[in-house]
């Protein structure tokens, strides 16, 4: 397993990290527990969760996530080992039944911070994240933005930021970071840091994929030049980029089957490109989903790729492209298909 610091922060952080959001839900508390112990016994520091999961999101599972963590370091006495990264909820009709202000304010961000600590067991969080922007802007697949309305603001970004500083003040988180953002909203938190001295972000938790690499077009940038790291997350597209949903193929228990409104990377381009990788892969004798991960951790700007599965068997290979250097060749053809189908799910 290869490490990196994470932006500006001592964090050093494995080239894959685990993602829990199926914990609760599509994995029993035993499942999660053999996928931790599995992840950690070859390499993986990193485990990033947040308040609502598992997803869906639903008020009968809401924290079990961070709970099964939680009592999973207990009973392992490994927290110190660890990076444990979570999220406070942006706002959303869908996870209103969270807390009454759901939101990102100052009242909200405490309460979370706290509620969070209680379910992990532990007095402080290496990464405290900000699950998704307060203000209406193009992320969840918008790639257009084009029209700015400051009345759908919320919470300035300020009072945000000051929150948190509260919580590194007390000890309660180390780093801050984003996710859902764009480039503007990382240059402006930048801003706001160096300007106010409120904590610096050192990452950003967005999708990035071989479906999906619509961030290279601003917020790459950002990210080489200001020294903050990207946290991919669905870099499997939700395991469309495997190739078992081909052809309409819904395999039992798998995501889709049990949650078919989940049709981002879904569209005809979508399916088209996703066949053309696969062909791409199995010509090179390589496993699909190893092929799309590893050009993941290849990116100059990836700190970390954050991997889900439901399966052990799935964790196993997706852990194992860790070691997987694509050749020239294959990664020429990948930005051949790229050209192709360049934005083919947002």
């Amino acid at each position: 397993m290869q490490y990196r610091k994470l932006g500006q922060s001592d964090l050093n952080v494995s080239r894959i990290s685990l993602g829990t959001m199926t914990f609760g839900s599509q994995n029993t508390e035993a499942e999660a527990w053999e996928q931790l112990d599995y992840a950690v016994a070859n390499g993986v520091n990193l485990l990033d969760t947040a308040e609502m999961y598992p997803v869906p999101s639903d008020p009968q599972y809401q924290g079990d996530s961070e709970a099964i963590i939680g009592r999973w370091m207990q009973a392992r006495g490994n927290r110190e080992q660890l990076i444990l990264a979570t999220k406070v909820t942006g706002p959303g009709d869908m996870c209103g039944y969270i807390r009454p202000d759901i939101g990102l304010g100052r009242r909200a961000i405490h309460e979370a911070i706290d509620l969070s600590l209680a379910r992990l067991q532990t007095d402080y969080v290496d990464l405290y994240q900000l699950h998704w922007p307060e203000r209406k802007t193009n992320y969840f697949g918008q790639l257009g933005y084009l029209e700015a309305a400051e009345d759908s603001d919320g919470v300035a970004l300020e009072e945000t930021l000051t929150a948190l500083k509260e919580l590194v003040d007390a000890g309660k988180v180390r780093y801050v970071g984003l996710s859902n953002e764009t480039a503007w909203g990382t240059m402006k938190c930048l801003q706001l840091a160096q300007s106010l001295g409120l904590p610096r972000v050192v990452s950003v938790q967005n999708p990035y994929s071989l479906l999906n690499r619509s961030l290279e077009v601003g917020l790459a940038e950002v990210l080489l030049r200001e020294q903050v790291d990207l946290l991919a997350y669905s870099p499997l597209a939700f395991g469309t980029l495997s190739g078992k949903y081909l052809g309409g193929v819904r395999p039992e228990g798998s995501r889709l089957a049990l949650y078919p409104n989940y049709q981002r990377y879904l569209t005809e381009q979508g399916q088209a490109a996703t066949a053309a990788y696969v062909a791409l892969a199995r010509d090179a004798s390589l496993d699909p989903s190893q092929m799309a991960l590893a050009y993941v951790n290849s990116r100059p700007f990836l700190g970390s790729n954050i991997i889900g599965a439901s399966k052990l068997e799935q964790l196993r290979s997706n852990i194992a492209s860790a070691e997987l250097e694509l050749s020239t060749d294959v990664l020429a053809q990948i930005e051949a298909i790229h050209s192709r189908f360049t934005y083919p799910c947002p």
